[in-house]
């Protein structure tokens, strides 16, 4: 299994994780609209910014972003924001989400990040538990508005 940068080649694979986490979707029945074309190249263009797969050969297995934001807590070091982390339907259970979690928190560790957090909708209890088997621990209550 190798964790790396995302290509554009395998858009359609991260689209098809991110389209249903329940079942396997086919990345062959995946419209990559203009939409998914700047957001995917903007994150690629973007130093702070990166999307991750989690792969074996051609095969994407796992997906994240990761964005690294600076701030002046924590002595001014940055903190790493996780988000739409995915793995196949069909691959959960094997511990392919810790190695994903794992080795991405360890990318953090070796950028100078003080911390990793992440939120996590309130009806995913068992990604909640999968979280704190990791060390991650409920700080704060999270907000959002959609604009």
């Amino acid at each position: 299994m190798i964790l790396r940068p995302a290509t554009r080649a395998e858009l359609p694979s991260i689209l098809a994780l991110l389209a249903d986490e329940r079942s396997v979707v086919d990345p062959a029945s995946i419209t990559v609209t203009e939409a998914y074309e700047r957001a995917f190249a903007a994150i690629e263009a973007d130093p702070r910014n990166e999307m991750l797969v989690l792969a074996d050969g051609d095969l994407v297995l796992g997906c994240l972003q990761v964005t690294y934001i600076p701030g002046l807590g924590k002595g001014g070091a940055e903190r790493a924001l996780i988000e739409a982390v995915r793995i196949r339907a069909d691959r959960r259970g094997g511990g392919l989400g810790r190695e994903l979690m794992e080795r991405t928190v360890a990318r953090a560790r070796e950028r100078g990040c003080a911390l990793v957090q992440l939120t996590s909708a309130k009806e995913r209890t068992e990604a909640h538990r999968f979280y704190a088997s990791l060390g991650f621990t409920r700080s704060h209550d999270g907000f959002k508005r959609a604009l």
